[in-house]
């Protein structure tokens, strides 16, 4: 009788100390997935309207290293 509770034990404990944050730390892939488009169109967006004056600067202090 005590031998199928020790092996039932011994099967969880092990699948436990194997892997104990398989279960737990899946994280949040659908969610991570969400952030990175949303940054990456944030990025895109300030970059299509800093461009020109990004460029402006970039030249004016081109121009005043030059010169």
């Amino acid at each position: 009788m005590t031998l199928p509770f020790f092996s039932w034990a011994f099967a969880v404990i092990a699948r436990n100390v194997a892997s104990p944050l398989e279960h737990r730390e899946r994280g949040d892939v659908p969610g991570w997935v969400m952030i990175t488009l949303m940054s990456a169109i944030l990025v895109a967006g300030l970059l299509a309207i800093a461009s020109p004056a990004l460029a402006d600067l970039f030249t004016q202090a081109m121009a005043k290293v030059g010169s």
